[in-house]
């Protein structure tokens, strides 16, 4: 049998253990003495190893950064008349946290500015702005609303007035339209690309223009301000401030009046070809451009585009009505879109003015002399095996119902003379073994024709020159437009007089033609000539840029010099009579020129062709203007588009822009007004 234990008996009573105290201390005191040392190595960590870290994190806990814009730079001409400056507006703008804490001030506010509550509160929810800074809600806000706010201001809690800068046009917003271009809210792809530039999501940015072209130098150097915030993001007080400096000054080669007097010969003679009937079509002219090149430099002294528009309109933001009614002309059937600017986009056959490479192209290979005839008998004919555009001869027909006998091509240049050229064409075409397929193209795009000119402009478009291979890239892109990739005979004659599927832009033109003027020098064209900075430093000045060559001796050269005098100095030359009517310059100031009245596609339908006119000169002396008008669907060049040139030139002649730049100085800065006439 088993016994059981008694558990009582093996376990001591307590007054059979013996007090121990001091045992017991000492293990209190060792567990007190650990976690001490426990809580002074956090502290140490906390205060020493890691103080950096975490007052970096109690700073960014209460501290924000916020991003001043800087003023805009100005845009002034070449006599330091501004352009494009800065005004100052007053802006109402609210505090979110004092709309959170009484939603009855965004009532008062929106009945104060005249706007809905919604308003209000869509500009308190916009993601755009700043959690740290007060929202706009209204911009340049009148003088009688400020008035109010400031003499009931405690009405008014959290609404406050700033002053900020705001673009603006001393010179009215219409001269320069598309060159100055505007500016508008940036884009988050733009935000992304410039990380470090001191964008934020409110920056305002060039959009077209000189404006976007110089974006880097006008945009200038953002300020910083930090500040104290609550954690409930209400601002305490600032901490430090950088002011934002202001961005530089761009010079342009233009002058304010030069440019005024070309946009409004310009309009003149839009209005003229409108009210006019040209072989029984009434022309609809709805869009043209101007451009003035000086021809030893490529400086650009003045470019005009038609339609067009104010920069006022962009100002905080252009409405909705205001851009629509700018688009309502952006389309193929019109042809009249105030957006674009058509002497950098505009792309329009050349028509006779094209002759200038046909005509190089012949001297500098051999095919013809300076006194090389052709006898014009008014229509030519050309019969040959294989062209199935020409399966029973193809036939050309002057522009003018006569013949004019025999011709060379100085004649040729002054009249205009097709049948010459279509000879040109068809011999380059006969002897292509000789000459090679491409030899006007060759030529044609020494001068410039069909390639980019590089002007410092944004959203310059290429012009093209036909060619075998341009008709098979444009069969490749629309097939249905373009069906036919044929070169034979009859598109050779084509090419030769500035027809076919040959395209150019006015300032292709004007490059073209300033190179001839200087003896085969082509320059780049330039818009702007200079970048000053604030205090008067000179940032970078714009030199002549030559890019390219065309060679011709000096009896050919003159032989084609003669041929464009005559076509403003000589009754057979197709200008002479407008320059007559128009032109009010002494004979010692020789203008020289051609036209050109390009055929469409849609002409035979009653839709005019297309009107140019370049003039240059004074031929011989130090220095030549190359003067370019071109107007669509505007008829004969020596009337749609000639007589904006005769003008121009009146004034270039009374009033000849300055060849050196009138540079800002720290001391002397650009006027906003009192200048406007200075050429």
């Amino acid at each position: 049998m088993r016994r059981s234990v008694n558990v009582a008996a093996l376990v001591p009573s307590p007054e059979e253990v013996p007090s121990r105290p001091r045992v017991r201390m000492r293990v209190v005191a060792s567990i007190v003495f650990v976690l001490f040392c426990v809580m002074v190595l956090r502290l140490w960590d906390l205060q020493v190893i890691d103080r950096h870290q975490y007052a970096v994190a109690v700073n960014q806990d209460s501290l924000r950064t916020v991003t001043i814009p800087a003023p805009r730079g100005l845009i002034v001409d070449r006599r330091d008349t501004v352009l494009v400056g800065n005004k100052v507006e007053n802006e109402i703008v609210l505090s979110r946290a004092e709309a959170s804490s009484d939603p009855s001030i965004v009532g008062k506010v929106a009945a104060l500015c005249g706007i809905t509550p919604a308003a209000v509160r869509a500009a308190l929810t916009d993601p755009e702005y700043s959690p740290y800074e007060p929202v706009p809600v209204v911009q340049n806000a009148s003088p009688a609303v400020v008035q109010y706010l400031a003499a009931h201001q405690s009405q008014f809690p959290g609404v406050t007035v700033v002053q900020v800068t705001v673009r603006d046009y001393p010179q009215g917003g219409t001269t320069g339209t598309q060159v100055l271009g505007y500016t508008g809210p940036i884009t988050a792809t733009y935000l992304k690309s410039h990380p470090n530039d001191g964008y934020t999501q409110t920056s305002q940015i060039g959009k077209t223009g000189v404006e976007a072209e110089e974006e880097q130098y006008l945009r200038g150097k953002p300020g910083r301000e930090t500040i104290e915030v609550t954690p409930t993001g209400t601002i305490v007080g600032t901490v430090r401030k950088t002011r934002p400096v202001q961005g530089d000054t761009v010079v342009l080669n233009l002058t304010a009046a030069l440019q005024r007097d070309v946009q409004q010969a310009l309009a003149t003679v839009i209005a003229a070809d409108r009210a006019r009937t040209t072989s029984g079509v009434h022309p609809a002219a709805p869009n043209g451009a101007a451009v003035v090149l000086d021809a030893q430099t490529g400086a650009v002294l003045a470019l005009a585009s038609y339609p067009s528009y104010s920069l006022t309109e962009w100002v905080g933001g252009i409405s909705t009505a205001n851009y629509d009614k700018l688009r309502a002309g952006c389309t193929a059937a019109t042809g009249g879109c105030a957006l674009n600017d058509y002497a950098i986009q505009g792309l329009d056959t050349p028509g006779s003015t094209f002759k200038l490479a046909t005509a190089t192209a012949a001297l500098q290979d051999g095919l013809i002399t300076p006194t090389s005839t052709k006898d014009d008998t008014g229509v030519f004919t050309v019969r040959t095996h294989g062209d199935p555009t020409c399966t029973s001869g193809c036939t050309f027909h002057d522009a003018t119902a006569f013949d004019a006998g025999i011709i060379t091509v100085r004649l040729a240049i002054t009249e205009s003379d097709d049948f010459f050229f279509y000879t040109l064409g068809l011999q380059f075409w006969l002897g292509r073994a000789r000459y090679g397929a491409t030899a006007i193209q060759k030529v044609a795009h020494a001068y410039g024709f069909g390639d980019l000119t590089g002007i410092d402009l944004p959203g310059e478009v290429q012009g093209r020159v036909d060619s075998q291979r341009t008709r098979e890239m444009l069969h490749r892109l629309t097939p249905k437009s373009y069906p036919n990739t044929f070169w034979y005979p009859g598109t050779n004659i084509e090419l030769a007089f500035g027809q076919g599927e040959t395209v150019i832009t006015p300032i292709e033109e004007a490059q073209a033609y300033a190179t001839f003027a200087d003896h085969g020098i082509r320059h780049q064209p330039e818009v702007v000539g200079a970048i000053v900075s604030p205090d008067g430093k000179v940032v970078k000045r714009v030199a002549p840029k030559v890019t390219g060559h065309v060679s011709l001796s000096p009896t050919d050269y003159q032989a084609m010099l003669q041929g464009f005098i005559g076509a403003t100095h000589t009754p057979k030359g197709t200008a002479y009579n407008t320059f007559q009517q128009y032109s009010h310059v002494p004979s010692s100031y020789v203008i020289a020129g051609k036209t050109g009245t390009a055929t469409i596609a849609t002409t035979r339908a009653g839709v005019a062709p297309n009107a140019w006119f370049v003039g240059f000169g004074p031929v011989n002396a130090p220095t030549q203007y190359v003067v370019v008008v071109e107007v669509a669907q505007a008829g004969y060049g020596e009337a749609g588009a000639a007589p904006a040139v005769a003008n121009i030139f009146n004034y270039l002649y009374a009033h000849p822009p300055s060849r050196s730049l009138a540079l800002p100085t720290s001391a002397h800065q650009p006027t906003v007004v009192g200048s406007v006439s200075k050429p």
